[in-house]
C-alpha cells in the first residue's frame, strides 16, 4: 500500500513536516545512526534532567503555597524559571555533545 501511495503522490506526515522545516530554513535531521551506547547515554541524560525538573516543580509549587508576599512569590517564580532553563540548557548541551555536533 505504501508503494501505491508514493506512486500516487501522497506523502507521509514525516515527509510533509520535513518540507515545512526546509521552507523555514531549518536543515533536515541527519540520517546518521547513533551507537546503542550513545542512545542509552542520551536517554539517561533526558531521564535525569526530567527527574530534576519534576522534583524542582514539586518543591516550587509547595514553596509557593506558603509564600503570601507578592514580591517574594514573583522572585521565587523568576528563580524557578532561571533554574529550569539552566537544567534544560545543560541537558541539551550534553545531548549535542553525545551526538558529536557541538561546535560544527
Amino acid at each position: 500500500m505504501a508503494d501505491k501511495d508514493k506512486a500516487s503522490g501522497m506523502k507521509s506526515a514525516y515527509e510533509l513536516a520535513l518540507e515545512r522545516m526546509e521552507k523555514q530554513g531549518i536543515d533536515r535531521p541527519r540520517e546518521e545512526s547513533l551507537t546503542g551506547e550513545a542512545r542509552e547515554k542520551m536517554a539517561e541524560v533526558r531521564s535525569k534532567a526530567g527527574a530534576r525538573l519534576a522534583e524542582m516543580e514539586i518543591l516550587h509549587k509547595d514553596r509557593l503555597r506558603s509564600v503570601l508576599d507578592p514580591a517574594k512569590r514573583q522572585e521565587d517564580e523568576e528563580e524557578y524559571r532561571r533554574e529550569r532553563r539552566r537544567i534544560e540548557e545543560d541537558r541539551d548541551r550534553k545531548i549535542e555533545e553525545l551526538r558529536g555536533t557541538r561546535g560544527e
